[in-house]
């Protein structure tokens, strides 16, 4: 059996925190495994390395269902970011060292390709709803076939999903958290003359998104999704805070739009009301936070029982290898919707070179075996950590409001 001898946790910051597992056998075979978690990273770290770590020493590689159940099972404080994405980064490495064991990348483990390729979405923002039009324009140009549409509202600043650099969005900037303001009220009015200059400007063959960053009460976002249907949105990401799934009922008596969340669910049970009662139409739960491919695949095959389609979160929070990762299973799922898909800096593809391709809007993993990715350490310890935390937002009156 390939027994696992070593295991090691890496952090690095090539433009953003990132923290990797690697895992290695007794014949030499590595795994890599991202444990990032956005704004409390070292969380992760410590825990992989004093408390998981320390369990995974002469375990059978390949026993990957069964070191799962062992770390959620066994652990008793179950669930949560920090232990689930801690069990994601070993599950992912353990993929990885199977793949390359197998002489065949993971996609193919998972039962082989169900597509030709994974459809994903890039993000067009801008400070005024022309900008995010131009940006758009770029996007199409660029072969994509669907867009999230993000911008600025008048009289706010610091508005969610808008920032300087096109291509490389970070909210996580700063040593201590910032503070923004919000307006529900401006947000309202302006959403949909975006989507409404955005169908003029770009017709009807491009899909677009919107994240709405858990902002609106269930109402209030039934009152925005109604708005929004005469211009067919892909979907309405994130409407409301999903801690209380029933809360998605009121949105679903008000709107036809397609409702989308669950970038901040760790396990199936977060979402299970959601999928059960078909109260969204996408579940963006994703490899590194709701516990690795292992987990991932039963809340993708639970949504596939109850017309759900998945739509994972790939913001530059999650570092190649969990982009990687998400093709793969991708790739292999019947019920894919679509991926999200930032590209991370020159620096990050640097540190993670990676096999997974873009063509015509669409990723693919590549055929390498595993997962497809590796981390040059000697270009990783060139990038330090760096503290920085995700912003807060405040009303106008000066209360908390969800970021």
């Amino acid at each position: 059996m390939p027994k696992i001898i070593s295991a090691k946790t890496i952090v690095t910051c090539p433009g953003r925190n990132f923290v990797t597992l690697k895992i290695e056998t007794g014949d030499g075979v590595t795994g890599l495994g991202d444990a990032t978690l956005n704004g409390r990273e070292l969380a992760v770290e410590s825990y992989l390395r004093d408390h998981v770590v320390p369990c995974l020493i002469g375990r059978d590689a390949h026993q990957i269902e069964d070191i799962w159940q062992y770390l959620y099972r066994g652990a008793y404080w179950r669930r949560g970011p920090v232990t689930m994405s801690a069990i994601a980064a070993v599950d992912m490495a353990l993929w990885d060292i199977k793949g390359k064991i197998a002489g065949l990348p993971v996609y193919q483990l998972l039962g082989g390709a169900c597509r030709t390729g994974v459809m994903v979405y890039g993000h067009a923002n801008g400070e005024t709803i022309d900008d995010t039009i131009a940006a758009a324009r770029e996007y199409v140009a660029n072969g994509y076939k669907a867009v999230r549409l993000q911008t600025g509202v008048p009289g706010m600043s610091d508005v969610y999903g808008v920032s300087k650099d096109k291509l490389f969005y970070e909210p996580a900037d700063s040593d201590l958290p910032k503070e923004t303001v919000w307006s529900t009220d401006k947000y309202m009015r302006v959403a949909p003359e975006l989507f409404a200059a955005a169908r003029k400007a770009l017709g009807w063959e491009v899909h677009l998104l919107h994240d709405v960053h858990h902002r609106l009460t269930p109402i209030e976002a039934g009152r925005l999704g109604k708005d929004l249907e005469p211009y067919r949105p892909f979907w309405m990401e994130d409407a409301t805070p999903a801690e209380n799934q029933a809360g998605f009922r009121l949105i679903r008596q008000h709107t036809t739009t397609p409702l989308a969340v669950g970038e901040i669910f760790s396990s199936i049970w977060d979402c299970k009301q959601l999928i059960e009662e078909q109260l969204i139409d996408y579940i963006r739960a994703t490899v590194v936070h709701a516990g690795g491919i292992t987990h991932l695949r039963k809340i993708a095959s639970f949504a596939d029982l109850h017309g759900v389609r998945t739509g994972c979160h790939g913001a530059t929070d999650l570092s190649p290898v969990t982009m990687a990762a998400a093709l793969h299973f991708d790739l292999s799922i019947p019920n894919f919707g679509i991926q999200e898909y930032m590209r991370h800096t020159a620096d990050t593809d640097a540190v993670f070179p990676h096999a997974y391709t873009f063509e015509g809007g669409m990723l693919h993993p590549g055929e390498a075996p595993g997962l497809g990715v590796e981390i040059d350490e000697d270009a990783a310890a060139r990038f330090p950590y760096k503290r920085a935390y995700l912003p807060v937002a405040r009303r106008l009156d000066g209360s908390m409001h969800d970021w």
